[in-house]
Parts: C-alpha cells; sequence; structure tokens
C-alpha cells in the first residue's frame, strides 16, 4: 500500500510538473486569417483579433482578403467606421493599416483585382496579391490556427 501511495505522488507530481509545459507547447505560431464578408462588424472583428494576437500574443498573422472583402485593401475606397463599446469609431482598414505596420502578411485573393476591374496600383502599401500554392501551403500547416470572417 505504501508503494502504490508513492507511485500515485510521483505520478502526480510529475503530472503537475509537465502537463503545463505540454500544454504551452501546443500553443499556435500564429493565425491564417481569411476574410471574406463585406460586412462591416465582421471585418473589424477579424482585424481586431489580428491585432490582439499581434500585439498581446506576440504571434504571427497571415492574412487574405477575398471577394468584397478585397476592398479593404484599396487604397481608393474609404473605410466605413464601427462604433466600439468604448465608443470609438475606428473602420476595419484602419486595424488593417496597423497589422500592416505591425508585421502582418496581408493578401488579396487572387481572383480579387482582375474581377473587380483594378490593378496591383489601388493596394495599399504592404499588401499584395496571393499565390495559392503558398496560400495553402499556409492553411495546411498545423503551427497556425486557421480562422475565417
Amino acid at each position: 500500500m505504501k508503494k502504490l501511495n508513492k507511485t500515485l505522488l510521483t505520478a502526480t507530481l510529475l503530472t503537475a510538473l509537465l502537463v503545463p509545459g505540454a500544454l504551452h507547447a501546443e500553443q499556435a505560431k500564429g493565425l491564417n486569417v481569411i476574410v471574406n464578408s463585406d460586412n462591416k462588424q465582421t471585418q473589424a472583428m477579424a482585424m481586431v483579433l489580428s491585432l490582439v494576437a499581434i500585439k498581446k500574443h506576440h504571434k504571427e498573422v497571415h492574412m487574405i482578403l477575398c471577394g468584397k472583402a478585397g476592398n479593404l485593401a484599396d487604397k481608393n475606397i474609404k473605410g466605413l467606421p464601427v462604433k466600439r463599446p468604448n465608443g470609438t469609431t475606428p473602420s476595419a482598414k484602419d486595424h488593417l493599416k496597423k497589422i500592416i505596420k505591425l508585421g502582418a502578411t496581408v493578401q488579396v485573393c487572387p481572383l480579387y483585382l482582375p474581377n473587380s476591374g483594378k490593378d496591383k496600383s489601388i493596394l495599399l502599401e504592404g499588401i499584395t496579391v496571393a499565390k495559392p500554392p503558398a496560400i495553402a501551403a499556409k492553411l495546411l500547416d498545423t503551427a497556425y490556427k486557421n480562422i475565417s470572417f
């Protein structure tokens, strides 16, 4: 019985020491964020969560803007304000510019420009056109969490 108690105590101590490290090791390296909604609140939430991932959690963010969300990348289109709980009204585009400055990779879907009658010259500084093989590789990388808005 004494030997069983020692074994249980040892197992409990090892679990207490090893599990937190294992849980921390499983945390994602960053986020792959796909934004395709034209809803300004949905777009703003994608940007806010990306901003928090970078600033508070020191994670990488790779974002792709598809469909109407590609308009966020167009420097000629003004961002639409979204009222926050604190009363401020930044736009998703304001947050997008911040995450780019903080090092996020932001790209537009390769179908966006030709299907909207635009070219690369309209893109905000720091935004490029995505290459499908590279995006597929990022989405398949299990070190990153994929989220879609």
